[in-house]
């Protein structure tokens, strides 16, 4: 991941309906969840929260796939796991660090 892509994710999760949203996702796990189950989970009206999964989307946070008449989004771990990576990057100054993988990755 590169400065301005984080810039992006970052940007996306800095919003409490938007965070909020993206970790249901994360929580939901490779299933993901559908629009009208995440609006009911996270009590949003369904037009804002279209709003905050075309965010998260665009920042490279979700992924949408279509199922029959439905839209399945889910987390991208791949990108959520090359965020931290990229902020956890040469942290304690390239020392070693007290920060183990599982607190930085998942292998979802």
């Amino acid at each position: 991941m590169n400065e301005d892509q984080a810039v992006s994710a970052l940007g996306a999760l800095a919003h409490t309906q938007r965070l909020r949203v993206f970790r249901a996702l994360v929580v939901a796990g490779p299933e993901g969840l559908t629009p009208s189950v995440l609006a009911d989970q996270l009590d949003v009206a369904r037009n804002s929260l279209s709003f905050h999964l075309k965010e998260l989307a665009h920042a490279g946070l979700v992924t949408i796939e279509q199922q029959g008449r439905n839209l399945i989004y889910r987390a991208d771990f791949a990108r959520m796991n090359g965020l931290l990576g990229y902020m956890t990057e040469h942290c304690c100054q390239g020392g070693v660090c007290e920060v183990s993988d599982t607190t930085t990755r998942c292998d979802c």
